[in-house]
């Protein structure tokens, strides 16, 4: 138990950011599948699209304040230019994400639920890359 909890301080920012990053994908997964499901057709361009930029406004809202409070313990008291730059980059993977589906499910005719899946390892993936060292980096 011991060497357990000297692995998590250790590496304790990468294991909370993978924590929040599956609840985050969870609700962005959870938001769309029920737009799908219910109200829009993944096969309408249009509807995918929309589905797809609600599912990740309910997810950067999540995120945000996780990445916060849990992931970076941010201190800052910039709240506003912090959220900014946080939402910033969070369209920048946003575009790369409606791209990906875009191709995969417009394109390519895939399984859009598979390919939602897919798209999220490595939206992941940038979201840490960009809240680490440009919205939630430590001062000097």
């Amino acid at each position: 138990m011991k060497k357990i909890l000297e692995l998590y301080k250790r590496y304790e920012e990468i294991i909370n950011y993978l924590i929040v990053g599956v609840l985050t994908t969870i609700v962005s997964l959870v938001s769309y599948y029920l737009l799908v499901f219910t109200i829009l057709n993944p096969k309408d361009a249009l509807e995918l699209q929309i589905a797809n930029v609600i599912s990740w406004i309910s997810a950067v809202a999540f995120a945000y304040i996780t990445n916060r409070i849990f992931v970076f313990k941010s201190k800052s008291k910039n709240i506003a230019k912090e959220l900014i730059s946080f939402v910033g980059a969070r369209i920048l993977t946003l575009l790369l994400d409606m791209l990906a589906m875009f191709i995969m499910v417009t394109v390519m005719n895939l399984n859009d639920k598979i390919s939602k899946l897919v798209v999220q390892f490595l939206v992941i993936i940038m979201n840490y890359v960009f809240s680490k060292l440009f919205v939630f980096k430590k001062s000097k």
